[in-house]
This record gives structure tokens, sequence and C-alpha cells, in this order.
């Protein structure tokens, strides 16, 4: 390293100041990296002694041997670089004080390496769109340029290489030169690649004025033939670009051999009774059936069918296996025994009390550092002895003591009070009863304070001791009291401050057993799921622990020792409060505290009281060499051992060597560096004992990372940026025993050159977790088995949750923890491994302290790797973007693994442990329930999802489909078709009483209906309208109507001056007057096509629709009240359309009161009553044409289901414009002569119970809605139904409620409503659904007498294939389909493949073709696409039934034989609808409906309001509604992928978060889906976040 040999303290002060000058530059981000170590190579060029370099590392030797000076051993030194010393010191510098445990430069090489590797490709990843206002932390002003006219800073998804490329940020071109760059050098991770570079499109986006806001925006402006995003949905990995690195364990697959070979093995091992032993196969069937059990558990009635769906990934053959032999335990040396060793620890306290009271036992420090006050060992022992006779004495009475001895008792100090917690604890020893150190609670809400709750009850503590400082900081109540914490059991506080202690009586003494196996105390455990647990140590452990560790460190009686470590739990515990009694040490405890303070002051520490011994992690070698400048004078030379309490991390060794790098100056000596290896469990492992003066150090092994992934040994020789160099952690401790074991199943011996988890048997251990006997069984009497499975020996061991292996000399190496294990796709990562990768990606201007958390979930059958960050305040979005995609690359070269998410969070808001650190259990908790709120996320699940299913492939059809249809009936499926009853003869009193008086046969049309109606019965009244306030405010008889209908008729003949056959739009609100011009339309003979008026608030979103259906539908005249003649004319209305070329328009309001001449033009059967316009779903608008023979038999229809007759009252609540909601609200009272009470939907906004109450008011039986009525009655009365119930409101009267729609049954709507209205008497068999299509208005009307609408469960698999297979409610993966309501009479449906037109069994999902004498006669268009109308109106079948004429609906659906029986006494035939098939989306060769994904990312937060789907070229959108707060925006990114993975299997491509109201709807309720694909493709959704998931 060029400035290794530096002594930079010996440099010249204007030398020193420019360096500190420049690690400020480089701080700031002022200079980048490169720049700082040009500049500081050229300042320190003159004074760097020239070595030649050397070659440190042996190619074929497992270990190279140790180097004290230089941190890398790499073979070949890089010239002009830095020293890691001042490497270190500048990352301190610029990162905050950042968590550097994991800080390592051998490691920062590699990633920069590995990042170099990238540097050519150009990023793929289009940068998220965020809205300004969705996270104020970053200032505006920092988003770097290229930045001007016409692109904005939300537009990185052009910028893509400048991710990569740093030194585009200093040269900046001008915006074209980016816009051209960006779309040639496009998506690498894509098959598409290749079409997006062939074009070279040199087209440039006009300037926009607001901001362009992302991939959808380029690939609209450059050539529309080069706008296909990446393919990525394929799941042939060779199609993926070079960036996507396929695990070694997927890479190599071959996919001959198949799932049956590998069943057959296990099938092999079945032990039965083997058949050829002379058993007949009649026993030998009984045996096997014995053998299986009787009922299956409840988890098994539903198998997982994990096996069907996921890609198994076959092994790699070149995998590495362990090829050693199997390891023989290694024996530490022998306990030595000593003559004056006392019999317990207490008794070790006594003696130094009595005979050396002035000796000095601890040191305190103030928060500056400085000595804050010394505890004697007399003052420890009396002290002590008064706590414990206070606590045994003077808590209770004489009778009922408090405390009894063996009782557990929980220590609340902090860590800036050792002394209080050192006569605690011992007080506690004395008083033999149990104590158990927690952490001081800071809030209610304490990361994990549940889970020490959950300690604290199993350990039944119900008392704790703490200092009265301490108290006072507890969080209380309002009255005073100290808070119940969350989880806690109640607690009795006790202050343990000397003036509260009760001196012991003369005759009192405490008594002190001989150590035995009682728990002496318990100290505490996180588990990776959270949970914490108490390990209880015997006496007799702490005083073998104690011993051994005198023996292994070579303690002596009076020496100093300096502890930076907790003196709570684990080391800290151990070295500095214990056996440091034991050999009356002098300690000298440095907080936590005072180390962020002054991260020197523990060093001081060492040189003023001449230390012998230090305590510290390597944060603290870390945090003391970044200070280490403003200290000439220190010496370390008294130092004979520097314990490294985290040496057992892989990544401790660049801390030791660097430390030593800079402090060696200072009389540090390289033998005296000592990393141990701990366990909670098992206490300490291992220690490395101090070497001789000049020895030569122990070696390293450089692994490789990929063999370690498999839990093998591997010497890394390829590739020097997959290397972990790690370093041993001494010899095993004395009087303990060692093996290496599997780490999951059994405890099978590992082989020499196998990763395993080192298991330990100890005198000095821990003994079980305390009141949890189920899980000490499996950590703490473990017993090694060998290769056959039998036990190795009686003796059990402790599994310690390290992994590692026993190298050369019997040194214990460690590589990582158990708890960190990530096991994905069957290989093994290290949540510390990468987080080292992701520290050493420059994490200077992004991420805040060095604050990074890995954790893995559970996703789609496989662990999936999320890594979250603490961003800084001050990073730009440009810079975080880039970081992240560094990581992704830098991660995916090193490790070989794809990350699935990566997440930045505002600074300091991840869940922290009592010591400061990440709460890495509650983190993941956190962004599984969507609380994590992100300000930046990168999803990446295409590159690391690779089990996904294969896509299926579309059998050719071969066969023709009559063989289909034979080997259905042969399989005994049925055609799926069905009918409803016949329509039959005129049955009806009324039509022969009308017959008699009309002796022509023109009774049939409904105009001659009403004119009939108004002579017969003029009086009756058809039609009553309420208004909000539930007030008939029109009525009108059949007289009434039937002039009104005459007057429009003439003011359209005068006016209008119209021919017969001419199409008139009626343009009114909700109410009678529709009717009227309706039937004055068919009097004059002309087409009325009704249209929804346009909002007045809202004219320039609706009028257009108007605008248009009147220009397509080429209308003479419009007829419509005055106020609407206003609008039409208004200013408002010139600005979206052209008013002047209104056709003539009519208003009927105050038509002339004398009498109009009779004008009546009959109608024949073929003639038009009307066309029916509508927008469908997929944004279509269509008029369909409906003949007066059509109108006849649908009202017909409609009469014989529902039972319509004069004496009957319905209520309508529905927009009366189109569909059957304009036939019910229009023309079946006329023709079937019934009341009809009208609702516009409209009034339910200012008067929501106005429907229901008229229901119950007037008693109504039949009711017919829409599900926006029931949606708006379900979620704004549903909590009210109490209030409704006293209002007096009944519905036990409805008998049928019919929601009329177009679509599938929204089931989980229906249900409810009946749910929440059943108190009010609704019965749950009356609420049903009808369907209707444009072909056919209406198909199915749940009637009165046919049977209840029945419901199944179908398997959403089997749905994906086109199959329907029920399976059992509650069943995985089942989806709920209610029938849509009885086919009406007349109608027949049949159900057939949309390619081949052949029809289908039953078991199959197909298109739904309707024959009926209802249909419509064609579409209205101007074209005339006869093409169209022949295919959609009078289509054949390709076999079966040639002659039959049907109308395809454009419906997926499927018909099932139920076991209820219709009218006539014949199984019912039901009809299910699944969705529209204009609305399917194929993916992966599947058929996916979009509601059943909406369902389901609906579900994944409660933030999302409504969502939508659709696909743009390949990729899956999701577009979710949020309705909580915008900071929510980014948690629902993960969780709707996850959701969306694990229920549909599908990979999201792009996740929108948009405010509420943003999916279009229309007025049946039905979402717009192709109108929101257009928004979001031009861009005009105005998002809160755009995710890309690529």
């Amino acid at each position: 390293m060029a400035d290794r040999g530096v002594d930079l303290s010996a440099l010249p002060k204007e030398v020193r100041d420019q360096l500190a000058e420049l690690d400020l530059e480089l701080s700031e981000g002022d200079i980048t990296q490169k720049g700082y170590e040009k500049k500081r190579a050229k300042l320190l060029g003159p004074y760097i002694p020239h070595m030649p370099n050397v070659d440190l590392s042996l190619p074929d030797v497992q270990l190279s041997p140790g180097h004290s000076a230089d941190p890398s051993p790499s073979p070949e030194a890089p010239g002009p670089s830095t020293s890691s010393a001042s490497r270190h010191h500048r990352t301190h510098r610029s990162g905050g004080a950042r968590d550097d445990r994991y800080r390592s430069d051998i490691h920062t090489e590699a990633v920069q390496a590995a990042l170099a590797k990238h540097k050519e490709e150009k990023m793929a990843l289009p940068m998220p769109t965020k809205r300004r206002s969705a996270f104020v932390q970053s200032p505006v002003d920092n988003c770097t340029p290229p930045d001007t006219s016409s692109a904005s800073e939300d537009e990185g998804s052009l910028r893509r290489q400048a991710a990569l490329s740093a030194a585009l940020a200093q040269s900046l071109q001008s915006p074209d030169y980016w816009i051209n760059r960006s779309v040639q050098s496009s998506s690498t991770s894509s098959s598409a690649s290749s079409t997006l570079s062939h074009g070279e499109p040199k087209t440039q986006p006009q300037p926009q004025p607001q901001p362009a806001s992302a991939l959808a925006d380029v690939l609209a402006h450059t050539r529309i033939e080069n706008s296909v995003p990446p393919d990525v949905t394929s799941s042939t990995p060779q199609e993926r670009g070079s960036r996507v690195d396929l695990p070694p364990a997927v890479r190599g697959m071959s996919r001959g051999q198949s799932r049956s070979s590998m069943l057959d093995t296990a099938d092999g091992k079945r032990k039965g009774v083997p058949v050829n032993s002379r058993v007949s196969t009649k026993i030998q069937q009984l045996l096997n059936t014995l053998k299986r059990p009787k009922r299956p558990p409840l988890s098994e009635f539903f198998l997982d069918d994990s096996e069907e769906i996921v890609e198994v990934p076959q092994p790699d053959p070149n995998t590495p296996k362990p090829e050693g032999r199997q390891i023989i335990p290694v024996k530490g040396e022998p306990l030595g025994v000593v003559s004056n060793w006392p019999p317990a620890l207490q008794a070790a306290l006594a003696r130094w009390g009595a005979t050396q009271a002035k000796s000095p036992a601890l040191t305190a420090l103030d928060i500056t550092g400085k000595p804050l006050y010394t505890l004697t060992y007399g003052k420890l022992w009396s002290r002590s002895l008064k706590l414990a006779y206070t606590l045994l004495n003077k808590l209770g009475t004489k009778t009922e003591p408090v405390l009894r001895p063996g009782d557990r008792v929980a220590l609340v100090y902090p860590n800036s009070d050792p002394a209080m917690f050192w006569v605690a604890f011992y007080g506690c020893l004395l008083a033999e009863v149990i104590p158990v150190p927690i952490e001081v609670p800071l809030s209610r809400q304490d990361a994990g304070s549940q889970q020490i709750g959950f300690l604290l009850g199993s350990c039944g503590v119900s008392l704790a001791l703490t200092s009265e400082v301490c108290l006072k900081g507890l969080p209380k109540t309002p009255n005073g009291e100290i808070m119940q914490f969350k989880g806690w059991p109640r607690m009795k506080w006790v202050v343990t401050d000397t003036k509260y202690l009760t001196k012991p009586s003369k005759d009192w003494q405490p008594h002190i057993p001989t150590a035995n196996t009682d728990t002496a105390y318990i100290e505490y455990k996180a588990s990776k799921e959270g949970t914490v647990m108490g390990v209880a140590v015997s006496k007799i452990s702490m005083l073998t622990h104690c011993q051994a560790l005198t023996q292994a460190c070579n303690y002596c009686e009076g020496e100093t020792l300096v502890n930076v470590l907790d003196c709570k739990k684990d080391m800290g515990l151990w070295h500095g409060v214990l056996t440091s009694v034991m050999n009356r040490i002098h300690t000298i405890t440095v907080p936590y505290a005072v180390m962020k303070a002054c991260p020197m002051s523990w060093v001081q520490r060492v040189h003023i009281h001449k230390a012998r011994v230090a305590l510290v992690k390597c944060r603290d070698l870390h945090w003391a060499m970044m200070a280490h400048r403003d200290q000439r004078d220190t010496n370390l030379s008294s130092i004979r051992m520097l314990i490294v309490a985290d040496g057992a991390n892989p990544w401790s060794v660049s801390s030791c060597d660097a430390f030593l790098n800079v402090f060696q100056s200072h009389g540090l000596k390289p033998e005296v560096i000592c990393p141990c290896a701990s366990s909670p469990e098992a206490l300490t492992v291992a220690i490395r004992r101090p070497g001789a003066r000049g020895a030569p150090l122990p070696a390293r092994a450089i692994l490789s990372m990929g063999g370690l992934s498999h839990g093998v040994i591997r010497v890394n020789t390829e590739d020097k940026n997959s290397a972990l160099t790690v370093q041993d952690v001494g010899h095993v401790m004395p009087g303990a025993l060692m093996c290496i074991v599997k780490p999951d199943g059994s405890p099978q011996l590992c082989k020499t050159d196998e990763i395993g988890e080192i298991v330990l048997n100890s005198r000095a251990g821990g003994t079980m977790y305390y009141g949890l006997p189920g899980v000490t069984k499996n950590t703490f009497e473990v017993i090694p088995v060998n290769q056959a499975g039998a036990p190795i020996g009686e003796i059990p061991f402790t599994r310690t949750g390290l992994l590692g292996f026993v190298g050369p000399g019997s040194l214990v190496f460690v590589v990582g923890k158990n708890e960190g294990l990530l096991m994905v796709s069957g290989r093994r990562h290290n949540a510390d491994d990468l987080v080292a990768t992701a520290l050493a990606v420059e994490p200077v201007k992004t991420v805040y302290r060095g604050r990074i958390a890995v954790f893995s979930v559970t996703v789609f059958y496989d662990e999936r790797i999320v890594i979250v960050a603490e961003q800084r305040p001050d990073a730009s979005e440009e810079d975080s973007f880039q970081w992240m995609s560094r990581v992704l690359q830098a991660i995916d070269s090193i490790h070989q693994v794809g990350l699935y998410c990566l997440a930045l969070v505002p600074a300091n808001t991840l869940p922290k442990t009592p010591l400061g650190g990440i709460h890495i259990c509650e983190t993941k908790q956190n962004f599984l329930e969507g609380n994590l709120h992100p300000c930046n996320i990168l999803m990446c699940p295409h590159t690391c999802v690779t089990n996904l299913p294969k896509p299926r492939q579309k059998q050719p059809v071969g066969v023709g489909p009559a063989s289909i249809m034979v080997g259905n009936l042969v399989a005994g499926k049925r055609i799926a078709q069905a009918a409803g009853r016949e329509l039959g003869v005129i049955e009806d009193q009324d039509l022969i009483r009308k017959l008699c008086m009309w002796p022509t046969m023109m009774h049939q049309f409904l105009s001659e209906a009403l004119q009939w109606r108004a002579q017969t019965d003029p009086d009756h009244v058809l039609y009553v309208l309420l208004n909000a306030k539930g007030v008939a405010v029109c009525t009108a008889t059949c007289v009434q109507l039937h002039k009104r209908a005459e007057k429009i008729t003439a003011a359209l003949m005068e006016r209008g001056g119209l021919n017969t056959g001419d199409n008139v739009v009626l343009l009114y609100p909700p109410g009678i007057d529709l009717i009227a011009a309706f039937y004055g339309c068919l009097y004059a003979g002309v087409i009325p096509v009704t249209v929804r008026p346009p909002h007045p608030q809202n004219l320039a979103a609706t009028l257009p629709t108007v605008r248009m259906i009147i220009d397509v539908s080429k209308a003479a005249c419009i007829l419509t009240t005055q106020p609407l003649m206003r609008i039409l004319r208004s200013r408002e209305a010139a600005a979206s359309v052209n008013i002047k070329t209104w056709p003539t328009i009519i208003d009927t309001d105050d038509l002339p009161r004398k009498r109009p001449p009779q004008i009546y033009k009959p109608p024949t059967a073929e003639m038009l009553a009307y066309l029916d316009f509508s927008v469908s779903t997929t944004g279509m608008l269509t008029g369909v044409k409906m003949s007066h023979a059509a109108v006849s038999t649908l009202c017909r229809s409609i009469k014989l289901q529902c039972e319509l007759y004069s004496s009957r009252q319905i209520a309508i609540c529905l927009d009366p414009y189109c569909g059957l909601g304009f036939v019910l609200w229009c023309l079946s009272s006329v023709y079937s002569g019934h009341q009809s009470i009208l609702i516009p939907p409209l009034e339910l906004e200012s008067s929501l119970p106005l429907w229901l109450s008229t229901l119950s008011q007037y008693k109504i039986r039949d009711t017919f809605c829409s599900y926006s009525v029931m949606e708006l009655c379900t979620k704004g009365l549903g909590t009210q139904t109490e209030i409704l119930k006293a209002r007096g409101l009944n519905l036990s009267c409805v008998r049928s409620c019919v929601v009329i729609a177009e679509e599938r049954p929204r089931l989980a709507l229906t249900q409810s409503f009946s749910k929440l209205f059943k108190d009010l008497g609704l019965s749950s068999r009356a609420v049903s659904t009808a369907f209707g299509s444009r072909v056919n208005l209406a198909i199915c009307l749940q009637g009165t007498s046919g049977p209840d609408p029945s419901t199944v469960y179908v398997d959403m698999k089997s749905l994906r294939h086109d199959r329907v297979r029920l399976v059992e409610r509650g069943a995985p993966q089942s989806l709920p389909l209610m029938e849509s309501g009885t086919i009406l009479p007349g109608v027949r449906v049949i159900i057939v493949n949309p390619e081949t037109r052949g029809p289908l069994g039953d078991s199959h999902l197909g298109e739904i073709w309707v024959n009926s004498p209802h249909s419509a006669s064609g579409y209205y268009t101007i074209y005339g696409e006869e093409s169209l109308q022949a295919d959609h109106f009078n289509t054949r079948l390709s076999f079966g039934e040639p002659h039959t004429l049907w109308a395809r609906t454009g419906y997926l659906g499927f018909v099932k034989r139920t076991e209820l029986l219709d009218a006539s006494g014949d199984r019912h035939d039901a009809l299910f609808v699944v969705g529209s098939l204009d609305e399917t989306l194929e993916l992966r060769g599947l058929r996916y409906h979009p509601i059943d994904i909406e369902t389901s990312v609906s579900r994944a937060h409660r933030s999302i309001a409504e969502s939508a789907v659709f696909t743009w070229t390949n990729l899956l959108v999701v577009v979710a509604e949020l309705s909580g707060s915008e900071q929510e925006a980014l948690d629902l990114v993960p969780l709707v992928t996850n959701v969306v993975l694990e229920e549909h299997h599908l990979i999201v491509g792009v996740v929108v978060i948009v405010d509420p109201g943003v999916i279009p709807i229309n007025s049946r309720g039905e979402k717009q889906r192709m109108h929101l694909r257009d928004s979001f493709l031009a861009d005009q959704l105005d998002p809160i976040y755009v995710a890309y998931n690529m």
C-alpha cells in the first residue's frame, strides 16, 4: 500500500493540514474518490519509503501467513493507493459514526473490482418516479444535472448509465444527447434489448411543460415500434442479458432428470413388509392401511401442492462437495488445579473485602471520559452485604418475605452506572436470589420490549432492582406511576442506592455454599425470530468459567483491565465483573456513551493506568483509529492482551490489522491481539492466547465465497473478488471438548473441509433456557452422530450458534452465525457478509452512519433477501438510486445471489436495540406489515425469483373439434349448455282481453301496450319518482304518460322536421320525463337514444362522451330539459366541445297546453325500437340496435321470470341509460303493468338510507339496484344498523334484491350486504345478481320461482388453464364464485372454445354464447363493420349444431349442473360468469382475470383503497390507490409484489401508487382498466410513486 510506511504524525504540519482539508472535501462529497486518492498520493509522495511488492498469499495452502502491516492479502497490491488506516479515517469522517464492524478494505477493493466489471454495461433499471410532495426530506436543488429544458429530475429513467459512470456527472451534455443515448443503451436485462438498440432512433421528445414521468414517457416519444419494454416474463435464463448471473445451482440445471426418479429413491427407502416374504397381498394391504394415519391433522387436509407449482432447480453437478474425513472432536487443555481456589465466587469477594479492602475494584468514567469514582473491594463487599440483607429481610414481613432464595430478580441499570450494577449483582448472589440483567426500557413501545416481557414472564420475574436516577428517568403514567411496558408482567420496583439499604444486624451472616448446579444468574439472548430467552448459568458453571478464563488469559492478582463492553452480559460480564473479582483485578469501565463522545477514551485509560488487558469490539478499534491523530503521546506497550470480543466476525480481521497499523508505532505489539468467539449458550467458545514476542503470527484462511455458500471450505484461487479472509479465534477453552456438526437436521459430524455449527461440551457453559424445557433439549443436550447415524458417545454438547471449522493446529475459525444465515435456493449466505459488501459500495453520500439491515423473507417457496438502509438526510434521489443499483451489482458479482428488495428509510427511523444497533426482527416485522415507510425502494424480483413454474405452451389444435366432443362424451362429461324455460303460449288474461279489444295483431309492441293501458286502465299509477327526502315528487298514470308522450310527438314533428327512422338523443336526468320522451319517440316512429346528461360541475370530462354518442348515432335532434339545454349552449361547454354544431335542441319542459294532433306511426317487428349506447369496461363505446320484436320478447321474459302483474310494486335504484337498467326503468312497467318506484341513485349521495327506507315504507317485495348503490349502503350504513332499526326500518318484506351488472358477481360485497342488514330483517336468500352483455341485455335474472343461486369454489390454478375444478371451501388457491342468476325464459347458453368455436365440456372455462329472441340485432356503427356484426351476433358453432345462430357475449364462464331442482323438477344448470374475455391478461401462457389479482392486491395493506391491473407489453402493471398518508406509499410496493407472487405466481413489472379516485369507474361501478392504461402510458395519472420492479 502506498503510504504504508508513513507515520502521519511525523509529517510537517502544513501537509497534515492539507490532508485534513482533503478528508473534509471527500466527506462533504466535493471531490470524487479517484480525485481524492490522486491528490493524497501527490501530497504523500515525497515521504513514502519505497518497498518492493511482496506476494503474501500462498496459492495452494489453505492459510496464508499473518501480516501485521498490510491488511490486504492481495497478490498485486495496488500502486498509488492509500493505507487502510487513512482509508478508514476517511470513511469515518464521511459516513458519520458508521457501524464499522463490517468495514474491510480487502472487501472494498473486491467490490470496486466487481463494479468495474459492470461499468461497460449500461444500467438496466429505470429510476422510480416520485411525486415531489411525497417525501419532503430531499431538497429539490440536490438533483444532479443534466436537468435542462425538457428533462426533469424525475427523468431518472433516462439517465440509466449515469448510475454507473460517475464520469458523466462531471461532463454535462445537452438533453438531446442524453435522451438519444439512453434509448439506445437501453435495458440489458431483456430479450428486447436487441430491438431497442437496432433502431438507434434520433427522435427527440418535444420539450414539455410538465415533468415527463418515466419509461412510459420516453418510449411514447421515441419511435413507437421500439417501445417494447424488456420482456422479463420469459423464464429461460439464456435470454436474460449478461447482468443477470443466476446462482450456479440454477445455471447448470439439467432438465432431463425427471421428478419421478427422485420420487423412486424416496419410495425405495420406505420401510414396510417386503412383499416377497410369503405374506399374502391382502395382509400386505391391511398392514399398509394400518400404517396410514387414520385422520390427517387439520393442516394436512389441504396438501400443499408446491411440487406441482414450483420449478425445482436440478442440482448442479459442479457443486463443490466436502471430501475430507470425518472430524475428530477437539480437546482443550485440561483445567489446572489451583490450591487456593475459592469454593464459590461470593467467597472470593468476601476474602478480598476482608483482606484487601482498600484495593480498587472498579473505576467508572463520566461522560467526558474522566474518572468519576472508584469502588474498592471493601466498599463492594459491604454494600453487597447490605443489599442482600435488605432484599431478604426488609421487603416484606418476617412471616411473609417478598423474596426467597432462588427467586428471579430483574436488574435494570444503565451502562453508565456500573458500580450500582456490580453491587446489585453481587448482592443478589449473596442473597441467593437469581439476577436477570436487562436493558433499561426507554419508552412504552421500545423495540423488542414485548420480547423482554416474554423473558421476564418465562423466568417468573416480578421484582426489579434499579437506581434512583434510573427510576426517575423511566417513562411514567400521568399520575406518576411507572408505566406498564408492552408485554411485561406486573413489576415491583426497588431502589438500591446505599441510603435506602439497611445495615445488617451483628448476628446476620450471608450463606455462601460451595458452588453447585443451582442457577447463579440468567443472561438474556435474542433469537433470530426476535424472541428473547434467558440462558441460565449454574453456580458451578460460573465458577468453572472464571477459572477457565483465568487460565486461558493468564490473569494475575492485582492487574488492571479496561472494559469497553456492556457489563450486563457476554464478555463484558464474564471478564469485567466475574473473573475480575475472582482475581482481584482493577476494572476500568468505559461506557458506550463515553465512547460516542470521546472515541479515544479507552486508549487513554490504557495509557494512564498502564493496563495489562483491554476488552473491546472491532467498533472500538475503529473509532480509536479515527480519532488517534489528536493524540501524540499514547503508549500501549503495557498491554499484554487486547481481547477482541467480536473477533469471530469475518470482517474483524481488517479492523485488527488497521488498528495495529496505526498503533504499532505507539508500542502496541502484534502478538497481543486476541480475537475470541463466544455464544450466550456455551459462554466462551475459544480465545487466542497471546503469542511469544517475535513469534510468527497465526495464519489466515482465504476462502472462496462460492464454496462457503455450499458449506464447503475451498481455498480461493480463481477470483480474488469473491474471497473471504478469516482470522482464527485461537484454541478451544481449557477443559472443553468441541465438535463441528451439520447446522440443520440431526447433529451429524461434519467432514474436515465442511462448514458446520460448533458444539461444545464443557462444565463452564450455560445449562438451559430458563423456563423453556422444550427449546432447551434441542440446544443444550445435543449428542453428535456419525455418518451412519450412531451417537458418538454419551456426553451432551451445547449448540453455540456459530458456524465455522477447525483449521491446522486445531485453530478454530468462525465464518458466521446461525442467526445471520440466509438460505436462498439451497445456498447459504451470511447476513454480515452482505452488509459488508453493501457498505463497501461507497455509501458516503447515501447511507446514514453505515446503518444497514439484511434479512430474508419467505415468498413463493424460497427465502428472498431484503436489504434496508437508513438514508442520509442530504442524499439526493439520484445518489440513492445510484447506490442501490451498485449494491445490486456488487452482491450479484461477489455473492452470486439476487436481491429481492432494497429499501432506504429516512435517517434514525429503523427500530434500535438498546445499545443503538438495528433491531433486525422488528425491522423485518415492519417490512412485512407495511410499517417501514421507505423513502426509496428497488424491487428486483425478476432476477432472484428463479423457481417460477414453466410458462404454459399452448397446444396447437391438431385434434379435430368433433373428436374432442366424442372424447368428452366418452369421459362422461356433458356438453356445457343450459336453457331457461320455454316462453310458451300467451297465458295472460290481460293479453286475452287485449286481443278481444285489439282485433289486429298489433298488441305486441310497447307503443301499443301503452295506448291500450291508457284506454283500459287510465288511472293506474305506473311510475312514482322519489326525491332525496323520500317524497314522491312526480307520479305518472297510464293516461298521463300516454298524453305527455303525444305532446312530445307533436313537438318533434313540428320543430324537428324528422323522418321515420331518424335517431333522437334523449338527454334527461333519471325520472319520468325520460320515460315520456321515450314513448313520444316511439309514437313518432323515430328511434330514441338515451344518453346520460353531462355533470354540470365536471363538463370537461363528461360532455365529450355526450358529444361522441350524438356524433356516432348521427342524431337528428336532441330532446332535453331547459336547464340542460342552457348547459349545452353555455360558455363552459364551449371550452370542451364545439357547441355551434349541435343538432336541433328541443326542450320538453313547457309544451303547448292545447291538445296535440294525433300522430301515431305503427312499427313493424324488425323496425328498431331504440339504440342502447354504453361504454364497455375496456373503454369501447358501442351502440346496439334493439328491434321492436326483441323488446317485446325481453319484457315478456322478465315478466314471466319475476312474475310481474299490475298489482305488484317494485323499487328501482339504477341508472336508466343503458342495458337492463334502462329496460326495467322505462319498458317493463308499461309492458307488465306493475308499479315502479323510481329512486335516482344520485339522491343516495345526499340521503344514504333512501333506498332501504323506501323498501321498508312501501313493503317492497322485489327491488333492483347496482353494485355502486349496494357498496354505498354497505360502507355508509354498515355501522348504523342499530339507528335504522330504532327508526323502524324493516326489510323482512324483501323477497328478491337483484343487482344488475355485466360482470362476475361480486360475492364479497353481496355477502357483506346480506350480513350487515340481516339485523333489519333482510333474508340471507334475498340478494342475487343478474347478467347481461352488449349482445344480449338480459341473459340471467334471479326470478321468484327458481332455486336459490348456488356458490362454488374453483381451483384458481386450473382456471388459469381454462379448466374448472371444484374444490372444498377454504382450500388453498380457491376462488368462490356465485351463480349469475337463473337463465331467463327463451334463452339458451352454451360454453364455447373462443379459438376453435367448438362446444366445451362442463369442466372447461369458455366463452358464453347465447341464443335468444331478445338478442340485439347488431352494432350501430358509422362504418358498419359487417364482419364484427356477423361474428358477434350471428355466428355458428364449428360442429354440433351448425344451424343455430348464436350471439357471442364476450364473457368467459362455465355451466355446472347442481343438485337443486328447477320449477319443472329437472336438475338445475347454473351459469357462472368468470370475467370479460377482452380484459383477461395472457401472462406466461396462462389466462388471468384482473379482478382476482386486484382482490389479492387490495388485501395486501390496510391503506390500499382500490386497485386495478393491466398489462403493458409483457409486464404486469398494478395501480393501487393509497388511502393513508403519502409516507406509506412505498410500503405498498413490496407487499403488492409479494402477494401477487405468492397467490398468482406472477412477477409484477410496475407498481404505480396513486391518490384515491384515480382509477376510473363507470356508472355501473365497473373499473375502466383500459382508460387507466391509456392514462398511464400518456403519463396523466400524477402518481405518488412509480416503482419499476426490474
